[in-house]
């Protein structure tokens, strides 16, 4: 994969590269073109288009006379061949020279074909070194001959001769030698390009295999183009380890909660079973005694059956449970009912509940035996995680949304218990052996909220009691 992925950036770079390189030789070709033609046709300097500015220079050349050997150069062609250090030769047909000006002392009078031919095709005429152009100018159909010397610092001239076929092996090998080494650069570059730009990918990759592997442990600098991704990839391991160190936790809540749940059935079943086989063993008991084992066994199948219904309930509660029977009734007088029943147990008759509500009925779609359940499990927890003296205060508040405020003055609740009161399988720090329950109620009371479209919040401190609010 990360060769792959390296090949891919490299191959798409040297495209690049040589796409580049070729645009930019085609662009230096049409530039060369454009300004040689440009100096041609508006003459800007003469040094630009030397050939040009000889062929026209014979504009200066003039003779007023019959006589073929009366010719010169006017005033205008000497300041410009002066000023630039330039010189001229006029010949006639048989190469001698019939006028010069500027023109080397050393410099030769007459020309052979031959001569003629090696001054024009090669730089330096004798012992001074010039670059010579040749030019003809017809004056009353006489044709002359005249040589225009340039300095050889100013204007140089190479002739190549060779044949046809050794000309163009040439022209290919150069061109194939330019594509190679273009190959090689493009290539160099292209990866060391793509090294850079696929470092921080493969250690992309790499993280992404770490997570996946479950190893969140790994950080990575956020530096480069990649920066967000590198910060996207570390907020996700920490979520991760996070996430884990939670399931983790829970996982070992439900492991423990499965042992409380399986000693909590095991310890009322061998009440039963025991008195079980205590009254079928043949002894002599008496009535009374039946009695009184009697009702100890349905106590403790009682007990069995609440924790059972206690585990069916939240299982639905958890899956969606979908058979609430919605009914128009008014929470007030269910809050008021579920109060004064707990009231009116003989165990709970030292319990103090402060009930208000400013409204006397508040009509809401709910299932009654539900809600039941919510509030007084709720109920139950503030008075049997708490002192006996504990002081419990319900209201009913409408606003936009009903809410059911309960709220005690006991020992309350530690933030660590806090962050998991709502957890199935949790059994807080301050449960004592007596109210161990099956660690579902809070639990149980949150999905049935939920299950009306409801909220639930809870806020508490250590020694500063418990505040649980409804909203529906």
């Amino acid at each position: 994969m990360k060769w792959k992925l390296t090949l891919k950036y490299l191959l798409s770079t040297v495209i690049v590269a040589m796409i580049v390189v070729q645009l930019n030789i085609a662009i230096a070709i049409f530039i060369s073109v454009m300004i040689n033609a440009d100096s041609s046709q508006n003459g800007h300097g003469i040094f630009n288009n030397v050939e040009a500015f000889v062929r026209d220079f014979n504009k200066n050349i003039f003779n007023d006379t019959d006589d073929i050997n009366n010719v010169y150069v006017n005033d205008k062609g000497k300041e410009i061949l002066k000023k630039d250090k330039m010189w001229i030769q006029i010949l006639d047909s048989d190469g001698s020279v019939i006028y010069k000006y500027n023109a080397p002392n050393n410099i030769r009078n007459k020309y052979t074909p031959v001569q003629l031919i090696n001054t024009y095709k090669y730089a330096g005429v004798e012992d001074n070194k010039s670059t010579v152009l040749v030019a003809e100018k017809n004056i009353n159909n006489y044709s002359y001959t005249y040589l225009i010397g340039f300095p050889m610092n100013k204007v140089s001239r190479t002739s190549i001769v060779t044949e046809s076929e050794s000309l163009r092996n040439i022209i290919s090998k150069v061109i194939l030698a330019i594509i190679i080494v273009d190959c090689i650069v493009a290539t160099v570059i292209g990866y060391i390009f793509s090294k850079s730009l696929t470092k921080p990918v493969k250690s992309i990759i790499g993280g992404v295999e770490d997570l996946a592997g479950g190893n969140y442990e790994s950080y990575y600098k956020e530096k480069g183009i990649y920066k967000p991704v590198f910060n996207k990839l570390n907020n996700l391991a920490d979520t991760l380890k996070s996430n884990e160190r939670e399931r983790k936790k829970i996982e070992s809540m439900r492991n423990e909660w499965i042992a409380n749940i399986s000693h909590d059935i095991k310890t009322p079943l061998a009440s039963i079973k025991g008195y079980a086989e205590l009254m079928s063993s043949g002894y002599d008991i008496e009535v009374d005694e039946v009695s009184q084992y009697a009702e100890i066994i349905d106590s403790k199948a009682n007990y069995i059956k609440e924790l059972v219904d206690d585990l069916n309930l939240t299982m639905k509660l958890k899956d969606g449970y979908s058979n609430i029977s919605r009914e128009e009734k008014n929470i007030v007088s269910l809050v008021r009912g579920c109060i004064i029943d707990i009231l009116n147990n003989p165990k709970y008759n030292n319990v103090y509940i402060d009930f208000n509500s400013k409204e006397d009925n508040i009509v809401l779609k709910i299932d009654e035996l539900l809600m039941k359940r919510a509030i007084n499990n709720l109920l139950y927890n503030s008075i049997i995680h708490n002192n006996e003296d504990v002081s419990i205060k319900v209201n009913i508040i409408l606003d936009e949304k009903t809410h059911i405020i309960i709220e005690d003055n006991g020992r309350g609740i530690s933030e660590e218990d806090l962050k998991y009161i709502f957890e199935r399988y949790y059994r807080g720090t301050n449960t004592g052996y007596a109210h161990k329950g099956s660690g579902l109620g809070m639990a149980i009371s949150r999905d049935i909220v939920k299950a009306h479209n409801g909220d639930i919040k809870v806020e508490s401190n250590i020694g500063s009691g418990t505040k649980i609010e409804i909203i529906l």
